[in-house]
C-alpha cells in the first residue's frame, strides 16, 4: 500500500479539499500534496494530525476495510527477486498508475499494449 493513495482515497472520500486539511492540521497544502503523489513520506506525527483532520482512527490510514490484511507471503532465502517488482517504493507507484490506466482501456488496447509489452520483454532477453 502507498501511504499517499490512501490519504487520498480517504480525503476524498469524506469530501474533503487539501486547503480544508491544510486548515485542520496546519500543514501546508503543497507539502499534503507531495504526500499524496509520494514525493514525500510523512512522519508518524503527521500521520496522527492527518488521522485527526480525518476523524479516523490512525489504523485506517494503513488498512483498507474493517479488517487487517492477511500478512504477505514470507520468500524464501531474503533475496529480492524479480516477481517482486512492484511491491513498493517507486515501482509500486508505477504499477498502481498503470493499473488505473489499463482500468480505463477497452480490451482491444489491452491486447495491445499486452502484445508491446511481450516484445519489449525480449528484447530485453536478448
Amino acid at each position: 500500500m502507498i501511504i499517499g493513495d490512501r490519504l487520498r482515497e480517504i480525503r476524498e472520500t469524506k469530501k474533503l479539499s487539501q486547503g480544508d486539511v491544510e486548515k485542520r492540521t496546519g500543514l501546508l497544502r503543497c507539502y499534503i500534496s507531495r504526500v499524496e503523489n509520494g514525493h514525500t513520506v510523512p512522519a508518524i506525527e503527521t500521520l496522527e494530525k492527518m488521522a485527526r483532520a480525518f476523524e479516523v482512527p490512525m489504523y485506517q490510514l494503513f488498512y483498507e476495510g474493517e479488517k487487517p490484511p492477511a500478512p504477505p507471503a514470507v520468500i524464501e532465502g531474503g533475496s529480492r527477486t524479480k516477481a517482486e517488482w512492484g511491491s513498493r517504493g517507486k515501482d509500486a507507484r508505477v504499477l498502481r498508475k498503470l493499473q488505473g490506466l489499463l482500468g480505463k482501456m477497452d480490451d482491444d488496447d489491452r491486447r495491445i499494449l499486452l502484445a508491446l509489452a511481450a516484445k519489449a520483454a525480449q528484447r530485453s532477453k536478448k
